[in-house]
């Protein structure tokens, strides 16, 4: 990037979900500048050969097997190779390839900012994995302890084919899927959380567009200590303080919590909810799945790794 010139990004992809969303939230960025290939050379390598030569970011918006082609493509570029955030599952457990969720450690948004490589995390580990990392970490849940996460999202979450079926009312109006037990968020679930043991993964997708809940059941006299839910909120409280994305807030009283509050934004809601005297907990985290789940988080992690100040909602967090 030349001196005085505003840093540019192509969004590899653009025209999905995920891509559309993270073009709408740069759109509002003046400090970035937006390059598109014409739709005729979308599919010619040439074109988006030199196009990633004369950036200075590339956006991965990609199925897994294409995403892996287009991050070689950069990196064939040498001393003119772009900076690559990949929002596919191909990298996400790669060790060459920074975790680009800045709240997972206190260290981990310098390194962000420091990689010429990030994966964007998937939307429903976001939730998980900022609920039980600062609890393994504390001590306070072993990282051996048997998880499950259970989670429900708006169809935006299950690719084009869900969409569609949504879109055309042809889908039901709730469904788990995943029950063979070996979706692919499990792996990056399971590394960024800090367990040893494979946690229990069960999705839901519901009929309406966006929106996520994460919640993790927990019997609170298995752990070591025999915490309180007070404790747990508490750990959770201290562990985000100050970060601009994550709100740990009380549970509501009612004893309900629905998924579409934060659509439009990149914040994520931790809470705990709790009864004393039974000795259980539920972590809750609620967010957009194509906000903090998506398209939001990666704006986040692309203003981090150029060095600049960038908008990451499409609206006012409510």
């Amino acid at each position: 990037m030349a001196q005085g010139t505003i840093p540019s990004v192509f969004i590899d992809g653009e025209a999905g979900t995920t891509g559309l969303q993270i073009r709408d939230r740069l759109a509002r960025n003046s400090a970035v500048g937006l390059r598109s290939l014409p739709d005729a050379d979308r599919k010619n390598p040439e074109a988006k050969r030199a196009l990633m030569a004369e950036v200075d970011l590339v956006v991965l918006c990609l199925p897994d097997a294409a995403s892996k082609e287009s991050a070689a493509m950069a990196a064939s570029l040498g001393a003119d190779a772009p900076k690559v955030l990949d929002a596919s599952t191909a990298f996400r457990v790669h060790p060459d390839w920074v975790y680009g969720l800045p709240e997972l450690t206190p260290d981990q948004a310098a390194l962000i900012a420091a990689a010429p490589r990030v994966s964007n995390p998937g939307c429903y580990p976001t939730g998980a994995i900022l609920l039980l990392r600062p609890l393994v970490d504390a001590g306070i849940l072993p990282a051996d302890h048997p998880i499950s996460v259970n989670a429900i999202s708006g169809y935006t979450g299950g690719g084009k084919a869900m969409v569609a079926e949504y879109e055309a009312g042809t889908a039901p109006e709730f469904e788990l899927y995943g029950l063979g037990l070996g979706h692919k968020h499990v792996p990056e679930l399971q590394a960024y959380a800090g367990l040893t043991r494979r946690p229990i993964f069960v999705p839901s997708v519901g009929d309406y567009a966006q929106g996520m809940l994460d919640s993790i059941p927990l019997h609170l006299d298995l752990l070591p200590g025999s915490p309180s839910p007070a404790d747990l909120h508490a750990i959770l409280a201290e562990r985000y303080r100050g970060m601009e994305f994550v709100r740990v807030i009380e549970a509501p009283a009612s004893g309900k919590i629905e998924p579409q509050a934060l659509n439009g934004t990149n914040m994520i809601e931790l809470m705990v909810f709790g009864h004393p005297v039974q000795r259980q907990a539920v972590l809750v985290a609620r967010f957009d799945n194509l906000g903090k789940g998506a398209s939001g988080a990666a704006v986040q992690c692309l203003g981090l790794m150029l060095g600049i100040e960038v908008e990451t909602a499409l609206s006012v967090a409510a």
